[in-house]
């Protein structure tokens, strides 16, 4: 099988992503997936997208982790997807696609900025030193004095694999606080199972956390920073209910190619 693919990356969170809305590359394989996002033996990236047709709205994303496996959602690999449709005028400015947890509204305005519209979070607890969080992906949320003091792969796995996550686990943030306004993140994602330069659901949860904690009581615009970019995530909350969420930041193409499988 022959794949045509273009590679985009969002705050140097990187995904390959396959136009599928004629359902070419639907027979591909967990294992051949796997293969695509190896970056030593593939292309190369975090993880892969299907953009597929959809009855309802402009199109469909389907998102799979560098593992292989179909996963929750992607904030980032949403903005590429975004971008990707963008360039080949699927959408124009404004669209409405579907994810897997729902609809998403989104719009584009440069490579160098576009924005999200996350779901509703109406849950946040905390847990033994940190915060649980799902902002469509499941995220553990801990606030740290020295990000660069933290072995995010070898604390970032033991979180995730940990008995109380247990079966699916956990994707793990560490946030440093800069000021009110500004934080920095780091982030161990699961399906890639190591560190990422971004992750725009731990993102959004990250400038929620602090919210809630009232690290950034007042402040309705947060920007975090990644070892890849920054991101920067709006919120109103009314009653513990965070709601007009949005995640911005840079969707930029990289690179296209054929590769045979």
């Amino acid at each position: 099988m022959k794949i045509e693919f273009e590679k985009y990356q969002g705050a140097g969170n990187d995904f390959l992503i396959l136009d599928n809305r004629l359902e070419k590359y639907s027979s591909l394989t967990k294992i051949q997936i796997a293969f695509l996002c190896n970056r030593f033996k593939g292309i190369g990236a975090d993880g892969l997208i299907f953009i597929n047709s959809d009855e309802f709205s402009d199109f469909q994303m389907q998102y799979f982790n560098s593992d292989g496996k179909e996963s929750t959602l992607c904030g980032n690999g949403g903005r590429c997807a975004v971008a990707f449709a963008h360039s080949k005028k699927i959408i124009t400015d404004s669209t409405t696609f579907f994810a897997v947890d729902g609809l998403h509204a989104a719009t584009y305005i440069s490579p160098y900025e576009v924005q999200l519209e996350m779901k509703n979070v109406y849950e946040l607890s905390k847990t033994e030193n940190g915060l649980i969080i799902n902002t469509g992906s499941p995220h553990y949320i801990r606030l740290v004095e020295d990000i660069q003091a933290i072995d995010v792969e070898k604390e970032g796995a033991s979180i995730r694999y940990s008995d109380s996550f247990l079966p699916n686990g956990i994707n793990v943030n560490f946030v440093e606080k800069v000021d009110s306004k500004h934080y920095k993140i780091r982030t161990y994602e699961r399906g890639v199972e190591g560190e990422t330069l971004a992750c725009g659901t731990g993102a959004v949860a990250a400038a929620l956390g602090m919210h809630y904690l009232k690290e950034s009581e007042g402040i309705k615009e947060i920007l975090v920073s990644a070892k890849g970019g920054d991101l920067k995530i709006s919120f109103e909350v009314t009653e513990h209910k965070y709601h007009q969420i949005f995640l911005k930041g840079p969707a930029t193409f990289v690179f296209s190619g054929k590769v045979e499988l």
